[in-house]
């Protein structure tokens, strides 16, 4: 009976510290980093960078999966429905999360994930070819507006940073355009250098390659302040859009109930990342910032853009185009 007492607690002892030893021990295994978005925008080019860093500060590998498609809803339900373990992330604008419910049977809500943290942000830009009917972008919105819906855009997808900015531009112009989603940036500045667009919206990160390569033209930025990388080109506000200030912030968030011991490991090494000077020069040559959060404000940023949509479904103006 006295080894029988003394098993008991033993045995639940195990029990009970056995998690504990398990979070300890995180990770012991790769990394899958989802990013619901097709290979070469703005998400998966901030992955690519980051992975390195994050692999080395949690002393594992960080495998980065590209699951793109209907504005980054296929991937993103992907990682809600994933074991909250830590071993499944995803790196996304917080649109994805917070403004695609409000479009599309999505499957997942915003309390569906837990934050990590915010790790960049990069301005957004209105790009044409530089062979093309519209070489201003007072050229472009002043057809736009002269005859509605005959000017196509190419953007990333619904729901997304690119999608939203297209909806302030069109409230602060008054124009209406011929909106053609796709299953990323990468492919929709790929058909503008092709001469199948008249424009894209589009971060500078996924722009830059081509820009440099004279295949696609900057017509505007759509942030208040100049871009200093584009220190020539003038922003919206200049062509008379004082509503309009538009960048993309990235983040990383885990499926809902991921450990909290996990979760704050995770934002330290993003923390690390971001402070990284490898990374930082990586982000500033595609026009990039590294930019850090703790989890609550990555929280926070999704409470409000996830308010901000509901305001524009109430009003009728979150369709799909």
């Amino acid at each position: 009976m006295k080894i029988r007492n003394l098993v008991l607690p033993l045995a639940s002892m195990c029990t009970v510290m056995m998690p504990a030893l398990a979070l300890a021990d995180y990770p012991d295994k790769p990394i899958t980093m989802v990013v619901p978005f097709a290979v070469g925008g703005n998400s998966d080019i901030t992955a690519r960078i980051i992975a390195p860093a994050l692999g080395k500060a949690l002393n594992t590998t960080i495998v980065v999966v590209n699951k793109p498609g209907a504005g980054g809803i296929i991937g993103t339900a992907q990682v809600a429905k994933a074991e909250a373990d830590g071993y499944t992330l995803l790196m996304t604008t917080p649109n994805a999360i917070a403004v695609a419910p409000f479009m599309a049977p999505t499957g997942y809500k915003t309390a569906d994930f837990s934050s990590v943290g915010m790790i960049a942000e990069t301005p957004l830009l209105i790009d044409a070819n530089p062979n093309g009917k519209y070489q201003t972008i007072q050229e472009l919105l002043k057809s736009a507006c002269d005859k509605p819906g005959t000017v196509t855009v190419g953007h990333s997808g619904i729901g997304t940073t690119n999608y939203v900015a297209l909806i302030n531009l069109e409230e602060a112009t008054g124009c209406t355009f011929n909106a053609i989603p796709y299953k990323g940036a990468g492919p929709a500045i790929v058909d503008l250098a092709g001469g199948q667009l008249d424009f894209v919206i589009d971060q500078l990160s996924s722009s830059t390659s081509l820009i440099a390569g004279g295949k696609i033209k900057v017509l505007a930025v759509m942030t208040a302040e100049r871009v200093p990388a584009l220190k020539d080109i003038p922003t919206l506000r200049e062509s008379g859009m004082a509503s309009i200030d538009a960048s993309t912030v990235i983040g990383v968030v885990a499926p809902k109930s991921t450990p909290e011991t996990i979760v704050k490991k995770l934002n330290a090494a993003l923390r690390q990342v971001a402070e990284d000077d490898i990374v930082k020069r990586a982000f500033d040559g595609v026009g990039s910032t590294a930019k850090w959060s703790s989890p609550d404000d990555f929280d926070t940023l999704l409470g409000k853009e996830e308010e901000q949509a509901r305001r524009l479904s109430d009003a009728g103006k979150l369709t799909v185009k």
